[in-house]
Formats: structure tokens, sequence, C-alpha cells
């Protein structure tokens, strides 16, 4: 998946969510070695500075662990990575209910389109 990144944002930030999201959807299993800062950067087009930046504040979360002469790895605290996937899952359903009852939508209303839009995706 290409890296799409906006100056609107901090870079670093973004890189953080995008590692993230490939760790909780499965791309990086619990475990698995990640590339060198340097061939990460090189994918994004990035700094390596700013590589560097992003995967050490993954390590403050303990989603990544480094190992001192063989690189980074992802942690294999399945729980963590559960528990990551509920977080970042909550945060992006409470920014829709924000925006969509900024619309005027009540809850009922919100619950009945998403099922509308559930069954009309299984056809």
């Amino acid at each position: 998946m290409p890296w799409t990144l906006n100056s609107e944002r901090p870079i670093y930030a973004q890189i953080i969510e995008r590692i993230q999201l490939e760790i909780i959807s499965g791309h990086y299993s619990p475990g698995a070695k990640i590339p060198s800062v340097r061939d990460l950067a090189s994918e994004a087009a990035v700094n390596p500075n700013t590589m560097q930046k992003a995967l050490t504040e993954l390590e403050k979360t303990g989603l990544v662990s480094s190992k001192r002469t063989s690189g980074r790895y992802i942690t294999e605290d399945v729980l963590m990575i559960q528990s990551t996937k509920k977080k970042i899952a909550t945060d992006y359903i409470n920014e829709f209910l924000d925006r969509i009852k900024q619309l005027g939508f009540e809850k009922e209303e919100i619950v009945e389109l998403i099922l509308q839009l559930s069954r009309e995706d299984e056809t």
C-alpha cells in the first residue's frame, strides 16, 4: 500500500498511525521484524530522522521493540495489539458519531442508516 502523507499534520504522527494500522491489521505479525529505518524512510519518501522519531514513539507504546544489534520487532503481546485495535476503532467511531450528529441525526437514525448501508453491502 503506497504511503499517503500530507503536510497538514506532522509527518511522524502520520507514520505512527500507518505503522499501527499495519500492525493491527496483520500486515506485520506479532514478533515480526520490521524493515530498517532507512528502508522504511525510502519507501515512505521521508527523511530517516523523521522515521526514526516515529519508530521511537512506537517503542514508547510497546507495540515495537528494539533489539540492539538485530533491529526492531513487533510486540508478541497479542492482547496489546487487540487493545490498540479496539482503541483506534473506538476513536474512529467517536469521530464519526460527532460528525454525523452535527448533521442533525439522532441516535436511532444513525443506527438505522448504518443497518441500511450494511444490508446494501451484503447484496
